[in-house]
């Protein structure tokens, strides 16, 4: 994405994820999200960077949302995938559905691929977290009208995770331009799934931004 509009792409690995430290000993809470969106200035500011399009995909792309509101000075315009604004009875579905595959197929090889040995904390601090009854009423759309940068909000159609009331709610709600697309037959994962697809419409929103 970066190549494909001339910019620079700062990629790090968030902490329990990839080969970053493993989790700290204070277990998540249902704010976990709004909490660790508090260190992403701190991340951006000690890598010397000042003011950045962030791309972010799930948990990446709410981290960049609640980025923006709380940050606007650092944030130039916004880039989602599959990113989440409410928890909906599908995401829920999904991750026990994900739970079973962990439990009897190869998925946590799958996933050590990226995660090593921090694949298992990771996983359950996921499903752990998001399948408590507290978190079912987790809710960051009050934030979504202090986002005033540009938003682009891609969407798999088939997300195992998400409906498109999610793209719905940043579409309607943010209080700068969005553009929104589903993919059509799509999952969770559409960067895996088509890259091309993404990257077209990811350059396309960035050359616009950017000029």
């Amino acid at each position: 994405m970066a190549l494909a509009v001339g910019c620079h792409a700062f990629v790090y690995d968030r902490r329990g994820y990839g080969e970053s430290a493993p989790f700290g000993p204070v277990p998540r809470t249902v704010a976990y999200l709004e909490q660790e969106a508090l260190t992403v200035p701190a991340v951006l500011r000690a890598a010397g960077i000042g003011r950045a399009v962030l791309v972010g995909h799930s948990d990446g792309g709410t981290l960049a949302l609640l980025t923006a509101a709380q940050e606007p000075a650092l944030v130039g315009a916004v880039v989602t995938i599959g990113a989440h604004v409410f928890v909906e009875d599908v995401t829920l579905i999904g991750i026990r559905a994900a739970q079973a595959q962990y439990a009897s197929t190869d998925l946590p090889q799958r996933l050590a691929r990226y995660h090593g040995v921090n694949t298992k904390p990771m996983f359950r601090a996921w499903t752990d977290t998001w399948l408590q009854p507290a978190f079912r009423h987790w809710n960051i759309e009050r934030y979504l009208p202090h986002i005033h940068c540009p938003v682009l909000v891609l969407q798999g159609a088939a997300d195992e995770y998400g409906t498109a009331a999610q793209v719905e709610a940043l579409a309607s709600q943010v209080a700068g331009p969005a553009q929104t697309v589903l993919l059509p037959g799509l999952g969770h994962t559409p960067h895996r799934q088509n890259l091309g697809q993404v990257l077209e419409y990811s350059s396309a929103f960035l050359q616009q931004v950017l000029a």
